[in-house]
């Protein structure tokens, strides 16, 4: 039986954007869906893309495969799985996206036939351009399995006669994987770096939202709880030095780069997210990747 789906379409932000529209309508709206073991794990590692898209005019959906009704160090259950859901759509409404949550149990997501039809329809019902999720190697059994679900979706999005209720694609998505800091059984590969410099403060605003997450549970497991600020502008602050160093520029990403910018922009460039084409779907050539990622120079 699949379980119930938790869904509630986030407002549109409406603030002035750096970024340009899309014209008159001569360009469809890109789709992107990104996939997450839990609420808050899209946002790291795609929020500040997902901010740029939407500014861009395109539409944006993240999918947490579960309800994230353990990452707490004092509450759970049902309680926390209400907070979360409640500060995923908050992170949502303050980017302009949408944000789904599956209502599978934290720490209990297998790649199972259930799972894999529901990113399935997810993928399908989006009419998904580019899809992105984790890759398989990861100190999380959530995170590797949302990674071996949406692999084992991959080609199935395409093919009639599986979830047949529900219309394959026409065409393969690009399937990209979020960038960690795993080496074996090998290292993350930097395909397409994003400049977020410019865009880094709107990602930790959304990040923000999540505050049982950024405040209270993950310091509490790194052992940092303690130097959390109490004060909301300055914690805010903190989680901005926190994400600075996540998205810094190591040389592998530099090379990135100067390929997608040129070396006298890239130069410049101070934050990034990035992502590695999978071998799973659509295999984009460069002029493909860059009228996927429009915020890019040089279409």
């Amino acid at each position: 039986m699949i379980r119930k789906l938790l869904f509630l379409p986030a407002l549109l932000w409406c603030g002035v954007s750096t970024f340009a529209q899309p014209a008159g309508g001569a360009e469809k709206p890109l789709n992107i869906i990104v996939f997450g073991a839990h609420p808050d794990d899209c946002d790291l590692g795609a929020g500040g893309i997902a901010s740029i898209y939407s500014s861009m005019g395109h539409k944006v959906k993240f999918v947490s495969m579960t309800n994230g009704d353990k990452g707490h160090q004092d509450i759970g259950g049902g309680e926390l799985a209400n907070r979360r859901y409640k500060e995923a759509q908050e992170a949502a409404r303050r980017w302009g996206i949408q944000y789904d949550i599956l209502d599978n149990h934290d720490g209990e997501l297998f790649p199972t036939l259930e799972n894999r039809l529901a990113v399935i329809r997810k993928i399908r019902e989006w009419n998904a351009d580019v899809v992105i999720a984790p890759r398989t190697n990861d100190y999380h059994p959530d995170h590797r399995n949302t990674g071996v679900v949406v692999q084992d979706a991959a080609y199935l999005v395409i093919v009639p006669n599986i979830l047949s209720s529900v219309p394959p694609l026409t065409k393969n998505p690009v399937f990209l994987y979020f960038r960690d800091r795993f080496q074996r059984p090998n290292p993350f590969r930097p395909d397409i770096a994003v400049d977020i410099t410019e865009n880094l403060a709107k990602k930790v605003d959304g990040l923000d939202a999540h505050v049982s997450q950024f405040y209270e549970w993950l310091p509490w497991t790194n052992g940092d709880f303690a130097n959390v600020p109490k004060d909301v502008n300055d914690r805010k602050k903190w989680l901005f030095a926190s994400m600075e160093k996540r998205s810094s520029v190591t040389p592998e990403i530099r090379q990135s780069l100067e390929k997608w910018y040129g070396p006298d922009k890239a130069a410049k460039v101070k934050y990034v997210e990035v992502f590695e084409i999978t071998e799973y779907g659509k295999q984009p050539s460069d002029a493909e990747v860059r009228r996927l990622f429009p915020m890019l120079p040089g279409r």
